[in-house]
This record gives C-alpha cells, structure tokens and sequence, in this order.
C-alpha cells in the first residue's frame, strides 16, 4: 500500500511503505490467525496485514493519544473490522496467543518487549521488529541469542526517491533502518 493513502499525523510514526512490504512478508502471515502489533502508530502494518489477511485478528497496541487517534480514523478510512485497538503501554494481557508480532516501537523498555512478545507467540510464531537506533539493533540482537528463537535474520534497510531539484533529479535518501525477523522454537529443551 502506497504512505499517501494513510491518514498521517506530523509527530506519529509510521512504518513506511518498503519497510512495510519486507516486515509484512518476514510476518508470513497466510495461515496466522492473530497479530499483535505493538507500537502500531498510524496503523500502517496493522491495516496492510488486516487488508491482505482477511481472516487475521489484529490486536493493535498504542500508548499516544495522537497516534490513538489516527489509529482509529486510518480504520474507520479503510474499513477494517478485524482490528482491535489497545490503548496502553505494552507488556499488557493480550487474551489470545498470537502467531506473529510486530514491533515498531519500545518506548525504551526493548529486552522486557522481546521476551514478552516470545511469551505471546505459539511455537513457531514470528517476531519480526525495526529499528532505527544502532543501539537498540544491538541490543535486540544480543538479547534474542540468548533466547530460544530460530531463523534469526537481520537487514539494514536504505531506500531512496528519486526526487526532482531544480530541472534536474537526485535519489533523496530515508534514514536506514534496521529489521531483525526470528521464530519462536516449536520445541525447546
């Protein structure tokens, strides 16, 4: 889904369209029922994944009341039903067990959001997040080694426009951002 389509708020995050497209198809959602979106900002990946996975339940967690807001309005604009807004701070009670979780924000609490979400997520479940911080890519990283995960990838994402300036073009670069996709073990022991 093209960025312009969403409703945008100018302090509220949003998980861009490229970005986007590669968390979605690490989420490998065709047989999920349930995905928990934790910092879900204007609801980008929430709404594509309900858009395109009619039969998901989403849970969308988000603690602004900006972002709340155009959480909402994003979907009333798309029609998506199968979404239920969470206003709050993750780790929270989440009733039903989640077959993938995306996390785009930690508000600073990252290794207590990693082994929440591996709580929340059915054996084989997949916990895909980004980041922007060289910081928090690190510390992600070496929290989850020391977790039962398998399949654990990491890439830096580096997408440019090509963008007009003056009656010539240049490709206008967005900040890299890094995204670590890993499953949670079937069985452990």
């Amino acid at each position: 889904m093209k960025d312009e389509l969403f409703i945008r708020g100018e302090k509220v995050p949003m998980t861009k369209e490229a970005v986007r497209a590669l968390a979605l198809s690490k989420l490998d959602l065709q047989q999920a029922r349930h995905l928990i979106d934790i910092g879900a900002g204007t609801g980008s990946v929430s709404i594509e994944a309900a858009l395109t996975h009619p039969q998901l339940r989403v849970t969308a967690i988000e603690r602004s009341p900006a972002a709340l807001g155009l959480l909402e309005e994003n979907c009333l604009h798309f029609g998506c039903r199968n979404i239920a807004i969470v206003s709050g701070v993750a780790p929270l009670f989440v009733e039903q067990p989640a077959d993938a979780v995306f996390m785009g924000g930690s508000g600073g609490n990252l290794t207590q959001l990693i082994d929440w979400s591996l709580a929340q997520l059915n054996p084989g479940g997949r916990l895909v997040m980004t980041f922007i911080l060289q910081e928090n890519l690190n510390t992600a990283l070496s929290h989850l080694a020391a977790r039962h995960v398998a399949a654990l990838e990491c890439q830096q994402i580096q997408v440019s426009r090509l963008t007009g300036l003056g009656s010539g073009h240049y490709f206008k670069p967005n900040n890299p951002v890094y995204l670590i996709s890993c499953e949670k073990e079937k069985h452990h022991g």
